[in-house]
């Protein structure tokens, strides 16, 4: 048996609308928000009386979303340290292909994220960088050369 696809990675967010705001500033669609109202969510969490809101959002003609959700019931945990570095154990950051990484970290910047490196270039295949955002989420970003 094979994988089909990568269907959506999730992030837990404190700030629905403003990380919505800043995938949807990288080029991402909005699918939908709203409360999570399905019963069987807290069996598949493996959490008790679970009240969340939820948005997902998509890559533009792709098959690539991100989810995100928003904890009323029960809280959030947050992790420690917030703003971990790049080689602490666990997720660290998504990665998205874009056309012109210059433009996507200047509207990106408009939201508050702020470069995690600088822009560096791999040989001369592609244009790289890390970007926080809100929450300290980390984003990669890649420019195809050539």
């Amino acid at each position: 048996m094979t994988i089909r696809r990568m269907d959506n990675v999730l992030i837990v967010v404190e700030d629905l609308d403003a990380v919505i705001a800043f995938f949807v500033e990288l080029g991402m669609e909005l699918e939908g928000a709203g409360p999570l109202e399905w019963p069987g969510a807290a069996r598949v969490i493996g959490l008790d009386d679970v009240r969340q809101d939820i948005a997902m959002l998509r890559v533009p003609g792709g098959p690539g979303r991100v989810e995100l959700a928003r904890f009323h019931q029960p809280k959030a945990i947050t992790p420690e340290p917030r703003d971990a570095p790049a080689n602490t154990l666990g997720l660290r950051r998504v990665m998205f292909a874009v056309d012109d990484i210059e433009d996507v970290v200047a509207r990106l910047r408009a939201h508050g994220a702020e470069l995690v490196g600088e822009i560096v270039q791999f040989e001369n295949i592609y244009r790289l960088c890390y970007v926080r955002g809100p929450e300290d989420i980390v984003v990669g970003l890649a420019e195809q050369l050539g």
